[in-house]
């Protein structure tokens, strides 16, 4: 299975974009719409819950992202919140590192994040911990940034992606297929790269 990857960025129409309409698990990336849930919630965030977030966001801590996907009411509070986002090619799973998006849908999550919508998971985004600031941020200047990894379990290959923004610009990386997670982070800022410099 040769590596597969989609790719949405947002400048100045028009948008750049190929095979946005893929589908793809969305490993840890899908951190980002667990927190967007909780903030849709309009409360103020307990100590513990902002404590998760961060260990969430930062340094992508698995234990507190399931804390939180049931503060959120697991698939279907998360289904409801992407209904809320506009996302209309993204579904949940059980287990939510398989949740099914897009990288258009990614995008527009991006729009919303970076659109005055979510300032503090915005801010969380910027603070992403060395090792794990990869893919967008290649892109050059200032970045935010989420990334998800990991290996399928029916072929070992790895699923690789990098959504936030970088020069001022939402980027939405996802791609599968890859042999390795850093032939993956590879492929990924080479994507990222070619898309900005085409705009």
């Amino acid at each position: 299975m040769s590596a597969s990857v989609s790719v949405a960025v947002s400048v100045a129409p028009p948008d750049r974009s190929y095979g946005e309409e893929r589908t793809y698990p969305s490993a840890s990336i899908v951190k980002v719409s667990i927190l967007a849930a909780l903030l849709q919630q309009e409360r103020p965030l307990t100590a513990r819950e902002r404590s998760l977030a961060r260990a969430m966001i930062v340094r992508s801590d698995n234990d507190a992202a399931s804390v939180l996907w049931e503060t959120i009411g697991g698939a279907a509070g998360l289904d409801a919140a992407h209904g809320r986002l506009g996302l209309t090619g993204t579904w949940a799973e059980s287990a939510w590192g398989l949740t099914r998006t897009t990288a258009r849908d990614q995008l527009t999550l991006m729009r919303a994040v970076f659109g005055g919508r979510y300032p503090y998971l915005c801010s969380l985004m910027e603070q992403v911990v060395d090792g794990q600031n990869w893919g967008v941020s290649a892109a050059g200047g200032e970045w935010a940034l989420k990334n998800g990894w990991m290996p399928m379990r029916d072929t070992g290959l790895w699923v690789v992606h990098s959504v936030g923004r970088a020069g001022g610009r939402p980027i939405a990386v996802l791609s599968d297929g890859h042999p390795t997670k850093e032939a993956g982070i590879a492929r990924v800022e080479e994507a990222v790269r070619a898309a900005v410099s085409s705009c």
